[in-house]
């Protein structure tokens, strides 16, 4: 490990101390615990098999800090990133709640708060959640997130309820060159459903890292619809940990879209706490120039009778590179498990590089579980056919482009986020693929 490396995590805990102590005294053993640990783990480098695709050195080597003030930021500035269909809105600057920038419409049962009001309020409900999923000791990324501990989105949905609106969490980076810890918390009890729009944007074009982790609570019965969205500078850097626990006969169905960030790493894991669950998982990478965007995901059926499904694809330009890892772990006893998962790739580019790797790790015999991966380039014949129709040799090879990343975007059913996601798609892989 050398010097750098070494320095990093040092670098991201300067100021840690200053951080005013909680009243409640778990809270501050939450971040003490974390704060031990960030100090004893080292980062992750290409030597480490979970990493060994993803290259961290420019990450270290960014002279980072964490963000001690958010800069003033005016609605203007994020009203290209507003989603008129989720009323309900949290807004966070550079890690700080922003009261002036959020919008919230009551809904009986649900308590949609920055996480210190939430603390105020429901503050056994959230000791009993919070950082059980991601506890901040394994990961030096993760143990950084809790030691820094202060300020965060909950969500807490009670039992038999309906939170009509979408909840839309918009985690802003206002600053060049700062690090912040973005952090949510979403409870959702037996029986209810709502919907958690997660949304990483920048709104300048320089470096910074968001270092996030989100835990998400699905109840017996209960459903959650989680749409993540990271689309932030070119030049940022972006890690974060998604824990998802799913109890008896409940449903997780995630949508995740990575457009920015030179790197960013996605580490999502779902865990089945009861019989008949149902996981949809659907995740698309959109990489150019010299962007990488690695997404590892680990989907864990420890109980009889859950399903899976899980959808992952990555389009790569220029010198973009790609990387999706999937695990899914059928656990002895969990019989009756109806599991797929499928990595479908498309590279637009000689330069452009995607490395894949399903995995199955199966300990029941009464299962039925498939995985596959693909990569591939445009269909000769499929651009041929669309040029005899009257279509340029670049307009064809956009509509297949753009084909092939809606069927993911297309799965967000929010109309005005799928608009402006198509948008994206097709200039950003028409620039590529020329």
């Amino acid at each position: 490990m050398d010097a750098v490396t070494n320095g990093y995590v040092e670098r991201l805990l300067q100021g840690q101390g200053q951080l005013p102590a909680s009243p409640l005294s778990w809270l501050n053993g939450l971040r003490a615990q974390a704060l031990e640990r960030a100090n004893a783990l080292t980062v992750p480098t290409t030597r480490d098999e979970d990493w060994r695709f993803t290259d961290l050195s420019p990450l270290y080597k960014a002279m980072l800090e964490p963000s001690s003030q958010a800069v003033p930021v005016d609605a203007a500035a994020i009203e290209p990133w507003l989603i008129p269909e989720a009323d309900n809105r949290l807004v966070f600057v550079d890690g700080a709640f922003a009261a002036d920038l959020s919008a919230l419409r009551p809904e009986t049962g649900v308590v949609i708060a920055p996480l210190a009001s939430a603390l105020k309020r429901h503050g056994d409900r959230v000791q009993a959640e919070l950082g059980r999923l991601v506890p901040g000791v394994d990961d030096a990324f993760s143990a950084v997130n809790t030691a820094w501990l202060r300020d965060g989105a909950a969500v807490l949905v009670d039992g038999e309820r309906d939170a009509r609106r979408p909840i839309h969490l918009m985690f802003v980076s206002a600053r060049a060159g700062a690090a912040v810890y973005p952090r949510a918390l979403v409870v959702v009890g037996r029986g209810s459903r709502c919907m958690v729009i997660e949304d990483f944007v920048s709104i300048h074009q320089g470096a910074g890292l968001t270092n996030g982790v989100t835990e998400i609570h699905v109840g017996e019965n209960a459903s959650v619809r989680h749409i993540r969205l990271q689309r932030e500078s070119a030049a940022a850097f972006h890690i974060a940990t998604c824990g998802v626990r799913v109890a008896r006969d409940g449903r997780y169905s995630g949508v995740s879209v990575s457009l920015g960030a030179r790197i960013s790493r996605y580490n999502l894991q779902v865990v089945q706490a009861g019989e008949g669950t149902d996981f949809q998982i659907d995740g698309l990478a959109l990489v150019s120039g010299r962007q990488l965007a690695d997404t590892h995901s680990f989907l864990d059926h420890a109980l009889p009778h859950g399903r899976s499904r899980q959808l992952h694809k990555c389009v790569a330009g220029g010198a973009g590179h790609a990387v999706f890892n999937g695990k899914v772990l059928v656990r002895r006893g969990a019989q009756r498990t109806d599991s797929a998962q499928e990595s479908r790739n498309l590279l637009l580019t000689e330069r452009a590089h995607v490395d894949t790797k399903p995995q199955l790790e199966i300990f029941a015999d009464d299962v039925k579980c498939a995985h596959g991966a693909t990569v591939g380039q445009l269909d000769a014949e499929q651009v041929f056919y669309l040029r005899s129709r009257g279509l340029s040799d670049s307009s064809a090879r956009d509509l297949l482009t753009f084909a092939f990343a809606a069927q993911i975007v297309e799965r967000i059913a929010l109309p005005s986020v799928v608009k402006r996601l198509e948008d994206v798609v097709r200039p950003k892989e028409s620039k590529e693929s020329r």
